[in-house]
């Protein structure tokens, strides 16, 4: 039975909270992803005071389930009391989580040389790793690659939350009831496409495709659980050359479009243009920061909403904006602290320096005060909206759109998760960037590990020139400029691609 927050109460049911490691044979759960539906619809219910209620005591059941179950965890919170703050507890980065992986999981069949392997084969993105987990890798942003796993209980919250809470179409859109029914309908990461959209929608991601990156696995994940929605949704490719993705956008002619804020821009200006012509009733964001010139830009161009969320390999879903644009915090699931460069918190108001997640979902890779990195203000007060859940402004990384110079007198875009998935996926350079220097010049400065690869710099330079002229820039010109350190921007973190300014 449920309990007063909607926990069940406990009992002998594989993979419930609190009652050990996850043992579900499935990444999908019915009957978890209905329970997960019911409490995400009457989370906000009780106020903020309900809201903390249940983040208290999803924090306590997860501290005792990692110290119980995973080595790591069990080392870090040696000493702690029971009771003890969660500012008390050691902070987590990247690097040590994935030094210790092995040590970090809940189930000892996950080992970091298995999630390896099964990330090397594109053929499963989508698919889950021993039948049950949903595994995402990182795109390496901040210096390093990361491979995250997601158990089904973490799948079904981030379904539940993807599905019910967003910003609606237009003003005279209401709050949707959940129909245990059909719960394929309404769950998955990017699924709230499904749930949300009518009957003859057509969806479009456009994004990096070829690697287990939370927003393409998410995708074809749903597409493998509803085989009559593969039909209408697909994935293009952000890699092509820009004129070939028009042609296939506009053969497609989707209704719905979820892409990165930079892409999103960029297809904007070739609406604009009169050369991309799409029938779309909603333009879905995310993976960078979007600015409202940047959204007003877009939501003009294509005459439709467009709606921003914010998320992470380590917790899909973190925010969700609302009617009044701001990014709500699914702080019922996830905790969030901003704190300074000496890992204090930051009353609300301030501008972060870094941000401490913990996932109060995923028990298989329990992640508690982890260093996700992004700068972030809580605003102060409550939202016009009414929600009860904290609203944030997030300064995470913001790259820019590169305009060289083509055959003639073309400019040709080139993005910069493009960008950034060349040099990663064929280089092997994660700890980067890309200044414009001119028309058809760019300068890479790289960090000091990836400096120290001698071989680092003939590699970049060939895989940018061959992209480059891909998409219709000839001859393009790449400088060796390791000998200075990537500079850093507003957000404290390395700008990876920057563009030419005027002056």
């Amino acid at each position: 039975m449920l309990g007063s927050h909607g926990e069940c109460e406990p009992a002998n049911r594989p993979g419930d909270p609190g009652v050990g490691p996850s043992v579900i044979v499935s990444d999908f759960d019915p009957w978890h992803s209905a329970r997960m539906a019911a409490d995400v619809l009457t989370a906000t219910q009780g106020g903020a005071e309900g809201v903390a209620s249940r983040q208290r005591q999803r924090l306590a059941a997860l501290l005792e389930h990692a110290r119980q179950h995973t080595r790591l965890h069990a080392e870090r919170l040696r000493g702690l009391p029971a009771d003890a703050p969660l500012s008390a507890l050691p902070v987590l980065d990247k690097a040590t989580l994935m030094a210790r992986f092995d040590d970090g999981v809940a189930d000892p069949a996950l080992t970091l040389a298995a999630v390896r392997d099964f990330v090397a084969d594109p053929a499963r993105i989508g698919t889950p790793l021993l039948g049950r987990y949903a595994v995402w890798e990182s795109s390496g942003t901040s210096g390093r690659p990361g491979l995250f796993v997601q158990d089904a209980q973490a799948m079904a919250v981030y379904d539940a939350l993807e599905a019910l809470r967003r910003a609606p179409r237009s003003a005279a859109a209401t709050s949707r009831s959940f129909n245990p029914l059909d719960p394929f309908g309404l769950f998955d990461a990017w699924g709230r496409w499904a749930a949300l959209g009518g009957a003859g929608d057509r969806w479009a991601f456009v994004g990096a495709i070829d690697g287990h990156f939370a927003s393409q696995a998410s995708v074809q994940r749903l597409r493998r659980l509803n085989p009559w929605l593969a039909q209408q949704m697909r994935s293009f490719s952000i890699l092509q050359p820009l004129p070939a993705l028009v042609q296939q956008l506009n053969d497609w002619a989707p209704t719905v479009l979820a892409t990165y804020p930079t892409a999103a821009a960029m297809l904007a200006d070739e609406a604009r243009r009169g050369v991309l012509a799409l029938p779309l009733r909603e333009l879905l964001t995310g993976g960078e920061t979007l600015g409202e010139a940047v959204r007003r830009h877009v939501g003009a161009a294509f005459g439709c909403p467009v709606h921003n969320s914010y998320g992470a390999s380590e917790f899909l879903t973190i925010a969700a904006d609302c009617a009044q644009g701001r990014l709500h915090v699914n702080a019922d699931w996830v905790i969030l602290e901003p704190v300074d460069e000496r890992g204090r918190p930051v009353p609300a108001g301030e501008l972060s320096q870094g941000t401490l997640l913990t996932n109060l979902a995923n028990r298989v890779q329990p992640l508690i005060r982890y260093d996700l990195g992004d700068r972030v203000r809580v605003l102060p007060g409550r939202c016009p909206c009414g929600s009860p859940l904290p609203a944030i402004e997030v300064l995470g990384r913001h790259d820019d759109l590169l305009h060289l110079a083509g055959r003639g007198a073309r400019r040709v875009p080139l993005l910069p998760l493009a960008l950034s998935t060349v040099l990663e996926d064929e280089a092997g350079v994660f700890d980067f960037q890309l200044l414009q220097r001119g028309p058809r010049t760019l300068a890479l400065r790289l960090g000091a590990g990836a400096a120290a690869d001698a071989g680092a710099v003939a590699r970049c330079r060939a895989v940018l020139r061959t992209f480059a002229r891909a998409q219709g820039v000839p001859a393009l010109q790449v400088i060796d400029e390791t000998e200075q350190p990537p500079l850093r921007g507003r957000s404290g973190k390395v700008q990876r691609v920057v563009a030419m300014r005027d002056g």
